[in-house]
């Protein structure tokens, strides 16, 4: 029988103990873990423990279902020690659990804490809280109305293929209007040609398209600029690159092919972010898309001019569904020149005004197919690859003694490291290493950026880790410890041997590249937490 140490339970034994029953058990999620988490299986469970009397979650945990009974524990010791707000640190008089199984195991384990363990077919609070969650679960309407799903999805990988922000910018607004269905127009931003993110908004308000276009020219805070986005009155399509297992590709100038999933939502000052459509939503949504698809289908050739002229055009789309009256409907389509040159306006506006430079944030200085690892090399490995000929070194002239000096490995081809050492050195070297936060407002997802501060300013992506996946907090909680015990010196190496023996754990001989560089944080290169938003970089 596994026992606690006698130090936490001389730790447990100084907390106060009161005349409490709590309620302990160990649920099967099923299909509510997708609804928690687009990352939990459904094969996962959910250890939860309530304080009877006050009717209260004192800790709650999802964990795999093949952790042992110590995991409970686990979850028991952090109610008692550090409990969920606002409920105090408290050993209970009595647990009751419904499994004789767990009883017997804590019993073993609780030993000297003076805490009664008893066994109870039943759990009134636990089940009425774990039925409540189900009820919620299956309450969450679906992202798409059934008769629409196929359509709206068909659409959207129609438009992902024609790649229509190769034809418009952000400032090229379409108006999309549909006589006898809706009163007033939308109006089209397509993102992509100047953002990070690719989609399309379909604005019910041009006057919310105005405010907030300005809104992120202008230096706002982070929390200025989510207000904003929130604000807006529209509907969007976005495109999610779903996550491909690692292959090994056999010629790395070969572009891998991105496997996407378009998903749908509105955006409401009242609302907020709605992460579903609704039926006359969607048949709006479906007779737009097909309307702007169908209209950059047949102006190519004019969307592709840099000042892009006065056009309409009307076309008869058929509706989903086979109860609308008409047999087809009619969307007319125009471009708005005057419209985009308003809104090139502000830019001339915000840019004339003077004001720091912003700081410029590139992706496409790592090589595709590179494997980026954080770690470290002794500081008697840096000193020889210093004397080694072939390997080119970038050096501080750290003066005081450090034993492990942390490292950003970049792994790729030979010829590539070569190219991607020769392009660093032209941007003036590596200047600084930082992490920096950053949130996707459309999932809630939160990340670290990890970043190259080349010599000219810019800085590179080179890495993102989610705070929702358990490795990627410990690297980054690794690596900070590691650049403290480093006097915040660290470095970047390049290396070769990605399809050889040595992937993932480069020999002295394939290191072609160091630059001893600083790690810094993103706030001390004034940045805030970077946020993933629509027509967020302007020109």
């Amino acid at each position: 029988m596994k026992a606690l140490p006698k130090t936490t339970k001389h730790r447990l034994q100084k907390i106060p103990q009161d005349s409490s029953i709590w309620e302990g058990d160990r649920l099967s999620l099923g299909q509510m873990a997708s609804r928690i988490d687009s990352d939990v299986s459904e094969d996962a469970e959910c250890i939860i423990w309530i304080d009877g009397s006050e009717g209260s979650v004192r800790a709650m945990d999802i964990v795999s279902p093949d952790g042992g009974l110590e995991v409970i524990v686990r979850t028991l010791l952090r109610a008692i020690e550090s409990p969920h707000p606002p409920c105090i640190p408290t050993r209970p008089q009595k647990i009751v659990v419904k499994d004789r199984e767990i009883q017997f195991f804590l019993r073993g384990v609780l030993q000297e804490l003076d805490i009664t363990v008893e066994y109870a077919r039943e759990l009134p609070l636990i089940d009425q809280l774990f039925q409540s969650f189900q009820e919620m679960g299956r309450s969450k309407p679906p992202a798409l109305p059934s008769q629409y799903d196929t359509k709206l999805q068909e659409i959207a990988y129609q438009i992902w293929e024609q790649e229509p922000w190769d034809l418009l910018a952000d400032s090229d607004i379409l108006k999309v209007e549909i006589p006898g269905l809706i009163s007033e127009p939308i109006y089209i931003c397509v993102m992509g040609m100047m953002s990070a993110e690719y989609g399309v908004l379909l604005y019910r308000s041009l006057d919310s398209l105005k405010e907030f276009r300005k809104t992120a020219l202008d230096k706002k805070s982070v929390e200025q600029l989510e207000k904003a986005f929130l604000a807006q009155d529209c509907w969007f399509l976005n495109y999610e690159e779903l996550d491909t297992e690692e292959t090994e590709l056999e010629d790395w100038d070969i572009e891998p092919e991105i496997e996407i999933m378009p998903f749908f939502g509105s955006l409401h000052p009242l609302e907020g972010m709605r992460a579903f459509i609704d039926e006359e939503e969607a048949n709006i949504i479906h007779l737009t898309l097909s309307g702007i698809f169908r209209f950059c289908q047949q102006y190519e050739t004019e969307l592709e001019e840099d000042d892009i002229t006065k056009i309409t055009q009307s076309y008869k789309i058929s509706p989903v569904t086979t109860t609308e009256k008409a047999k087809s409907v009619s969307v007319k389509v125009s471009t708005l020149p005057d419209l985009t040159a308003e809104l090139l306006g502000f830019d001339d506006d915000f840019d004339s005004d003077e004001s720091e430079p912003e700081l410029m944030i590139e992706e496409d200085l790592v090589p595709e197919g590179s494997l980026v690892t954080l770690g470290s090399i002794s500081w008697e490995l840096a000193q020889s690859l210093k004397q080694k000929s072939g390997t080119y070194y970038q050096t501080l002239d750290i003066n005081h003694k450090i034993k492990n000096l942390p490292a950003i490995l970049i792994q790729t081809s030979r010829p590539k490291a070569k190219t991607l050492i020769e392009a660093i050195k032209s941007l003036g070297g590596v200047k600084t290493v930082c992490f920096n936060p950053g949130n996707d407002p459309f999932s809630g997802d939160t990340y670290d950026l990890g970043m190259l501060q080349t010599g000219d300013g810019k800085l590179h992506i080179f890495a993102e880790y989610s705070r929702s996946v358990t490795r990627h907090t410990q690297a980054l909680e690794r690596w900070n410890e590691s650049c403290a015990k480093a006097k915040g010196y660290c470095s970047l190496v390049i290396t070769m041997g990605v399809t050889g023996a040595s992937r993932g754990n480069p020999q002295p001989k394939d290191m072609l590249g160091v630059f001893e560089v600083k790690a810094v944080s993103g706030s001390d290169l004034g940045m805030g937490v970077l946020q993933l938003m629509p027509s967020f970089d302007f020109e």
